[in-house]
């Protein structure tokens, strides 16, 4: 690197790049339980980088993974970084890879770009097992020349390994992630040393049995060693870290804590052991960084702390409630999955109906590490609740919104499901429908349109039935409401209006005696047209209904009612019966229906 020649430290001081900061490294994901964690990985630098070498950079190398044969691997989490803004087509033993997040810091006086690639590989390395990993297709050549120019020309790869082992402590594995730099300038007057701090959140420490920490960072020198540091606070007390491989003033130095490699050329794999430094009830640390010539690339921080705790969580699942009712029956499942201890029995589960707490429940046993217990409750919801409310559960909640257990995770025990209580819908009242009465109280109607008419919401379902219990059952839905018959009425219509419950209402058909129509020509020859004299929506209408005819000059010649045939032009003389010739003749009706108090009179034509 630029930072290790010094006959050019004139040229360094203004080629020295000011990084941005990058992506913050924070909490990525916590492993609890017997795990432990370690790293390969390989530069693609074939020397330390400097302005004038290398001039090429490899683009493969290899690392050997080997577990003991009681190791499961859990996790497996690739990185690989380098000059410029990301190679992001690689392959890992010949599978191509894409990361999954990219991050990119720049250096503000050349406005060079620097990234780091990162890549869930899991599955792969599970498959795969022990053995040698190769990163290939990693080329970034064409940028040497440019970023030779400051002597950051690098490129390399790293796997954190996240593995469980029976035989090992109940930890808690938390994996920080990100791209955060430093960037010194010892060339200005007085020189700028700078630091960098990184917050270590949701810790638990029961022992300080094996605790460590280990870092992923790109770029550091071996023969730069200015205001150099690695520090570690927890509990108000700053320790400086080091070890056989990490001096306290070059901890990045291009080496492998884990193999003892010292070639890792511009890049570190390093673990300390922090049991010196830790004490139970640790929730929190600090690490910081200071250089004051080294450029330094943090990627990732991991920390292995005994923590014996476990860790409620919540589901809720198949919320079931009835028609017009304010209970709500549902199934819980409460979990201790991603714990390192028991979770005990009587830990309290408070629902919570919007804001308001309506019920406290509890777990019934003690459920083990990686366990979970299922429930059933029922919830009246107060009738200050609206019908559409959030349904919230918090395990380890006594009511108020505090708990009775010390967890790994505090901030995990929630679970929300959104609730609508159902209620029969309300509807518009229909009017009775009347029609003509075709005869015996038959009738047929329309009444397609109260399908619309009925609702008061447009997503409700309306079906007709023609008895309550068929509406009540939804079946027998009546089909033909445009042109429907009904035999005999008044007829009670049904109607059934869905929203997931129902509600059922009805109209009356009715039928009421229209004005008869008389057909006044008459040609009683045989031919079965106009044979008779014929008055349309008398018969079984106006049951006592009687038609008297006359002759033009007077005389009675024919009565008429219900229960007798239409006349045929044949006059009744007592006995016996006489022909009445072609003419006109007339007729008196009498319906004697009190909507029709005068009778109908007219004339009819006997054509011969």
């Amino acid at each position: 690197m630029l930072k290790k020649l010094l006959c050019l430290i004139f040229l360094l001081g203004i080629l020295l790049p000011t990084f941005t900061k990058g992506q913050d490294i924070s909490l990525f994901t916590q492993v609890n339980g017997r795990y432990d964690f370690t790293f390969i990985g390989n530069t693609l630098n074939p020397s330390e980088n400097n302005n004038f070498s290398p001039t090429f950079l490899f683009t493969t190398s290899s690392a050997t993974l080997n577990l003991s044969s009681n190791d499961r691997i859990e996790r497996a989490y690739l990185y690989w970084a380098g000059s410029g803004t990301g190679d992001t087509n690689v392959k890992l033993n010949g599978v191509d890879i894409t990361p999954d997040r990219l991050s990119n810091v720049t250096g503000t006086f050349s406005n060079f770009d620097y990234f780091s690639a990162f890549k869930d590989i899991t599955a792969q390395v599970q498959s795969f097992g022990n053995g040698t990993y190769t990163l290939s297709d990693f080329d970034i050549n064409s940028l040497v020349t440019t970023y030779a120019s400051n002597a950051t020309q690098f490129a390399g790869w790293a796997i954190l390994v996240v593995y469980e082992n029976p035989n090992l402590t109940l930890n808690q594995i938390n994996i920080y992630q990100g791209l955060e730099a430093l960037s010194p300038n010892p060339f200005v007057s007085p020189p700028i040393i700078d630091t960098m701090t990184i917050q270590l959140n949701n810790l638990y420490l029961i022992s300080n049995t094996g605790a460590k920490i280990g870092f992923i960072a790109w770029e550091g020198d071996r023969m730069i060693q200015v205001s150099e540091r690695l520090s570690f606070t927890a509990n108000g007390t700053t320790n400086v870290l080091s070890n056989p491989l990490n001096p306290m003033n070059n901890a990045f130095n291009g080496t492998n804590t884990e193999t003892n490699a010292t070639n890792l050329y511009n890049m570190d794999l390093d673990v300390y052991s922090i049991e010196d430094y830790v004490v139970p009830g640790t929730t929190s640390a600090t690490v910081s960084l200071q250089s004051g010539q080294d450029y330094v690339m943090l990627n990732t921080v991991v920390t292995k702390l005994n923590s014996q705790l476990p860790d409620a969580t919540i589901v809720l699942e198949n919320p079931i409630s009835t028609c017009n009712s304010r209970e709500v029956t549902i199934d819980f499942t409460v979990s201790n999955l991603n714990s390192t201890e028991v979770l005990q029995a009587n830990t309290p589960i408070t629902f919570y109906a919007g804001t308001q707490a309506i019920a406290t429940a509890y777990t019934q046993n003690i459920i083990p590490i990686g366990g979970s217990e299922n429930g059933n409750i029922t919830l009246t919801i107060p009738s200050s609740v609206p019908l559409n409310f959030t349904l919230l559960a918090v395990v380890d909640d006594t009511g108020n919104g505090s708990g009775i257990v010390t967890e790994l995770v505090e901030n995990n025990n929630t679970f929300q499901i959104d609730i609508e209580l159902t209620v029969s819908p309300t509807f518009n009242n229909l009017n009775s429908i009347t029609t003509c009465n075709l005869g015996l109280t038959r009738g047929i109607f329309d009444f397609s349109s109260y399908s619309e008419l009925v609702k008061t919401d447009p997503s409700h379902v309306v079906s007709f039935h023609e008895s309550y219990n068929d509406a009540v059952q939804n079946i027998n839905p009546i089909t033909n409401t445009s042109n429907y018959e009904a035999i005999t009425t008044p007829k009670e219509i049904f109607v059934r209006i869905d929203n997931g419950c129902f509600s059922i209402t009805s109209f009356f058909l009715l039928t009421e005696n229209c004005p008869p129509t008389v057909y006044n020509a008459v040609s009683p020859n045989g031919d079965n047209s106009n044979d008779t004299f014929f008055i349309d929506g008398l018969r079984d209408i106006f049951m006592n209904f009687e038609l008297l005819i006359y002759n033009r000059w007077g005389k009675h010649l024919w009565t008429g009612n219900n229960n007798k045939p239409d006349w045929n032009g044949y006059v009744e003389e007592g006995v016996g019966s006489t022909l009445a010739p072609a003419g006109t003749y007339y007729y008196i009706l009498y319906l004697n229906d009190p909507n029709y108090s005068e009778p109908l009179t007219g004339y009819l034509y006997i054509n011969r």
